[in-house]
């Protein structure tokens, strides 16, 4: 007879199989993409024009030391569409989610250490696409492949 906590075990590790590690961070590449993204598409009207009222946000509430906000406010637009097609595409998925927690980590620093619940799942998701890479369902598995260099195993990739 199977005990009661076996069966969960089992059932965990036999889906566990099922799911692999590419899709998960395949999911996981979507989905902290979508949120940038979609938080620079505010930012601009047309393809990627900054809009004034972006610039006014810079000055007044997303005040960042060192940097003048005209400065952040197209750096942190062009940075939130750029790094999220990339990590759509699987291609130089570390160094993109290092810039998106890097940029996470300023927001949550600097312009709202209240929202840390948001900011820590945001990093939830980005930890692992920096210290795994994009998996085997990425631009940088294919570019991998094509160098011949297959040592690094198949969840290591990114620039």
């Amino acid at each position: 007879m199977i005990s009661l906590i076996a069966l969960p075990e089992r059932f965990v590790r036999r889906a566990s199989a099922l799911v692999p590690d590419a899709f998960l961070l395949l999911v996981a590449r979507f989905g902290i993409a979508a949120v940038f993204f979609l938080s620079g598409r505010t930012k601009v009207d047309g393809i990627l024009h900054v809009t004034d009222g972006t610039y006014e946000l810079f000055r007044t509430e997303y005040t960042l030391p060192l940097i003048p906000p005209e400065i952040a406010a197209i750096a942190a637009t062009w940075s939130e569409h750029a790094f999220s097609i990339l990590l759509v595409l699987g291609l130089c998925t570390r160094f993109s989610a290092l810039a998106l927690f890097l940029m996470t980590l300023t927001i949550e620093i600097f312009v709202y250490p209240d929202a840390w619940p948001t900011h820590l799942s945001w990093a939830a998701i980005l930890l692992p696409l920096m210290f795994r890479g994009g998996g085997s369902w990425s631009l940088d598995a294919v570019a991998r492949s094509l160098r011949g260099d297959r040592s690094r195993g198949a969840v290591q990739s990114g620039c």
